[in-house]
């Protein structure tokens, strides 16, 4: 099916599940559905919400505004329900389900004060090749996939992106600061600001899709294959700046930037 008739199957399933609240992060696949949304169905028909957090970076929270700003989009931040203790400490392999279940509460009272029929999110078909239990987590209290619903990848979201002219066509992909520290391992609050203020070098020195995995005193950098002579090349001043951080150890991964990585436990 070419893209256009999935733009076409798309705007099918927001009308008849409209008006909306979209789970928004301001990551290119809520951006470009919030965007469409509010194409197809008008300012009326959508509101969206994000969800503050120690898991939003102040980069993330700025990109999304921007975005919203940009768009004219009805736009609202409301406090994200923080994880127990308890999940914290263990951070479980269900980490991501449960902190969907935890804040589905707070979007559905959204939902309801807003008028709206639906909640709906940027999850895509791509997410569903992935371990991604916080899809299954929204689908069991309702939440939509329109994304999923019209068989849209990743691919096809940022293409629908490019040819609409959004600024935001090329954004690099997103995710919450917790997918950065591997399971069983605590997290806490000075992991969080390592792992964010890591990004943040990585970022300011050109480097979108990059990311900073957090393993004790190591820090595992992620960047696009095609960007790793950069890194090397810069590798001295990424180093003193990240030891400044807190990181022992600062060390490339060959394998280069993907999504999930910290799900990769079998290497037979």
């Amino acid at each position: 099916m070419d893209t256009e008739q999935k733009i076409k199957d798309l705007a099918a399933i927001l009308h008849a599940h409209a008006p909306l609240l979209i789970a928004y992060s301001g990551g290119i696949d809520s951006s470009v559905l919030a965007a469409l949304s509010r194409e197809v169905l008008g300012t009326r028909g959508i509101q969206c919400v994000l969800l503050i957090g120690p898991e939003l970076s102040e980069r993330a929270y700025h990109t999304a505004r921007e975005i919203a700003e940009e768009l004219s989009l009805p736009f609202t931040t409301v406090p994200a329900v923080p994880l127990s203790e308890e999940i914290r400490k263990e951070n479980p392999a269900t980490r991501c389900r449960l902190c969907k279940l935890g804040n589905y509460p707070v979007l559905e009272y959204e939902r309801i004060r807003y008028g709206c029929r639906f909640i709906a999110d940027g999850a895509n078909a791509s997410d569903l090749l992935e371990n991604r239990p916080g899809i299954d987590a929204f689908t069991s209290c309702g939440v939509i996939h329109p994304y999923i619903m019209a068989g849209i990848t990743k691919d096809d979201i940022r293409e629908i992106a490019r040819k609409k002219g959004y600024s935001f066509w090329n954004l690099p992909s997103s995710a919450c600061l917790y997918s950065r520290i591997p399971y069983g391992e605590e997290i806490t609050d000075e992991k969080l600001l390592m792992i964010e203020k890591g990004e943040d070098i990585l970022n300011d020195y050109g480097f979108c899709q990059a990311r900073v995995r957090h393993h004790g005193t190591i820090a595992r950098i992620e960047v696009l294959p095609a960007e790793m002579a950069e890194v090397l090349r810069l590798r001295e001043k990424i180093e003193e700046k990240f030891h400044t951080l807190g990181f022992c150890y600062v060390t490339l991964d060959l394998k280069g930037y993907r999504s999930g990585s910290m799900d990769e436990t079998d290497i037979s």
